[in-house]
């Protein structure tokens, strides 16, 4: 079958029984590189997507695709220990990190890439141990998204004629009733595909199950960033293995607008303008809107907490809106569903916004309260005081830093409001330093792996270019540690 075929192949639908050596669930950036590293060790693989190749990839496909950089492994863990604060990972997970995550670049330019350093990014949090070791992005061609890894490695599975077959979920693992060892999949369609090897999880996130990120995360009605296809299916089927989970509760988050019934959100970044307030259900600020913030944590109230967190109406002024777009289009940052997959472009102004309802307008702030459903007068008095305080350089409530500080005194006003936008989640099952899935009492689950989102290394905080880089990193240790199994 070739590996554009965007169809269920045929034996999947007249679920037909077939034995390999390894099954790949999902072909983001983990699962790739598990497919390649067991191919290149000899096994025969078949990888299971979801969805079709059109949107075959899942958050790979539209994320930055770039990784972050380092030389120093020892300065790296240090690095990863101080993020994860008081949630440690095992010192074997942070060790194994470190040592994988400096040969990312090597290994993409083994499959035939050129890699470049990509724009001038530095450490989110400088202030932490062994943040030194950070050495900014690495990306295919030095360029920032546009598919271009995830292209690569479709170009890296045709060359080695790695099956996919596309529009097939897994839907069960097979499990050995006595020893509880996996030794395949069971797809929705019925059909039995036997892994002499091992069965490697590489199915994303949850972050498209409206019920997981309900019961993990507290959050209803959330707009995601990403592909939607990620539901939650590896951690379903680990559950059922008896896997153990962990930092279930750990994401990020990003301020973000919602089209009306889309379940896709846009960044929201608003360039250099800083004409905007959060307020929350009652019309009150509650946080330095502009803490400096990494990929899903900022340090407030002398910690580092998940930043945005909670539904927030952003509010800003005409000066604000005149300023720019609100939400960069593919030529500044091609990333994200909306703008690489839905291909839309954000108006300059953002008028059009504006028209289709996304964002309210009103000409006084009682009136934009009125349209937001908050107390008008509570909405005035904050806008006022935040006004005040852009008066005197000076947040006396939140500690807004004074460079930010852009008042809100010219009408019209504009708001929308903010779910907030899921990037991605980070828990789910247990796995050790060869990415080998554990129960509940730590003890491997025989044939089972996992790698990527379904099972992210980050308990806390992350910096930017890490979840590439961990994908690949323990997607490559899977498949190498399946195809040595017998």
């Amino acid at each position: 079958m070739s590996v554009h075929e965007s169809t269920e192949p045929i034996w999947a639908r007249a679920g037909e029984d077939r034995t390999v050596d390894i099954v790949v669930l999902g072909m983001g950036a983990a699962g790739c590189a598990a497919a390649i590293e067991a191919h290149d060790a000899g096994a025969r693989v078949l990888i299971l997507e979801k969805t079709d190749a059109e949107h075959a990839g899942g958050n790979t496909r539209v994320s930055g695709g770039a990784w972050f950089h380092h030389d120093n492994p020892t300065r790296a863990a240090t690095y990863l220990r101080a993020l994860c604060g008081d949630r440690a990972v095992p010192e074997s997970i942070a060790q194994t990190w470190a040592e994988h995550t400096q040969s990312v670049s090597e290994w993409v330019e083994y499959l035939g890439a050129t890699v470049a350093p990509v724009g001038d990014y530095g450490a989110e949090y400088p202030e932490l141990d062994g943040s030194d070791c950070y050495g900014g992005y690495r990306g295919v061609d030095g360029i920032l998204g546009d598919r271009r890894l995830f292209d690569r490695l479709v170009t890296a599975l045709a060359d080695r004629e790695i099956e996919i077959a596309y529009s097939t979920p897994g839907h069960e693992l097979i499990i050995d009733p006595d020893s509880g060892a996996v030794s395949g999949v069971i797809t929705a369609a019925g059909a039995r595909i036997g892994a002499r090897r091992g069965v490697v999880l590489a199915t994303g996130g949850f972050e498209g199950s409206p019920e997981m990120i309900r019961e993990h995360l507290g959050m209803t009605d959330v707009a995601v960033w990403g592909s939607t296809a990620a539901t939650g299916d590896g951690h379903r089927m680990a559950r059922t293995a008896g896997a153990d989970f962990w930092h279930m509760d750990n994401m990020m988050a990003v301020n973000g607008i919602r089209p009306p019934g889309d379940r896709h959100g846009f960044f929201a970044m608003f360039g250099s303008a800083r004409g905007f307030i959060w307020v929350d259900e009652n019309g009150n600020r509650f946080v330095d809107e502009c803490v400096p913030a990494g990929h899903g944590q900022a340090r407030i109230n002398g910690r580092y907490e998940l930043h945005p967190y909670r539904p927030m109406h952003v509010i800003f002024d005409e000066r604000t809106r005149a300023a720019g777009p609100i939400s960069p289009s593919a030529d500044i940052m091609p990333v994200g569903w909306k703008v690489l997959m839905d291909r839309y472009r954000w108006s300059a102004d953002n008028q059009a916004e504006i028209d289709r309802g996304w964002i309210h307008r009103a000409d006084t702030p009682a009136e934009l309260a009125a349209l937001l459903g908050v107390p008008s007068g509570v909405l005035a008095s904050t806008i006022d005081r935040y006004n005040s305080a852009c008066s005197n350089g000076f947040d006396d409530l939140w500690g807004r830093r004074p460079d930010t500080l852009v008042a809100l005194d010219q009408p019209p006003f504009y708001a929308y409001t903010a779910g907030p936008l899921l990037a991605w989640t980070n828990g789910g099952p247990r796995r050790d330093e060869r990415s080998r899935v554990l129960d509940r009492s730590g003890v491997v689950i025989p044939g089972l792996y996992a790698a990527g989102t379904v099972s992210s290394t980050y308990s806390w905080s992350k910096d930017g270019g890490f979840h590439i880089a961990d994908a690949i990193a323990f997607g490559r240790i899977a498949g190498r540690d399946a195809a040595a199994r017998q």
